[in-house]
């Protein structure tokens, strides 16, 4: 074992992830950082609503995008632009914030190979299964069928990649 990784008290974690695919990782990490520009976007687009009647911007919006307003999902999405405040846009917008900020921080652990956005690649991906099988198993259309199936190689991706070093560090174990 390199010196580099071994401690008063038995080998340092790895931080650097020397086995796995660079292209791999870095595709994972593009598609990360892609959902935290696209939440950035909305989170601008929700600030530009302050001061403004958000009723009108969502009756506007389903329109735009021929969503039936009798709908229950639009009838619901009218009913919570109503009641929305400034305040509220806020919290959106904060909340918007820090997801943005999660996701290009995995983004950039992903891209420079670190073993902690590994390990944190699988944590957030898994959190969204629950409600990524709900979603396929309520609607089930290509668009929800998609983001899960997505998820789900992602998710096998970087549990091969831990699984792989796992092993290889317990072989290099048993040979020292």
């Amino acid at each position: 074992m390199p010196i580099s990784r071994v401690g008063r008290r038995g080998p340092h974690p790895q931080a650097v992830d020397e086995l796995a695919s660079v292209r791999g990782l870095r595709a994972v990490a593009t598609f990360e950082a892609v959902k935290g520009v696209i939440v950035l976007l909305l989170a601008l687009g929700i600030l530009g609503l302050m001061h403004k009647d958000v009723e009108r911007a969502a009756e506007s919006l389903l329109t735009h995008l021929h969503i039936n307003p009798d709908r229950r999902l639009a009838h619901a999405f009218i009913n919570a632009a109503t009641r929305m405040t400034d305040a509220g846009l806020w919290v959106i917008f904060s909340a918007s914030i820090v997801y943005a900020g999660v996701r290009f921080t995995e983004a950039w652990g992903l891209w420079n190979r670190r073993v902690w956005a590994e390990w944190f690649a699988l944590l957030s991906g898994a959190l969204y299964l629950p409600w990524e099988i709900i979603k396929v198993v309520q609607v089930a259309n290509w668009l929800h069928l998609s983001v899960f199936l997505l998820n789900i190689a992602i998710l096998l991706y970087i549990l091969y990649i831990r699984i792989t070093a796992y092993r290889s560090l317990a072989r290099e174990e048993a040979e020292a």
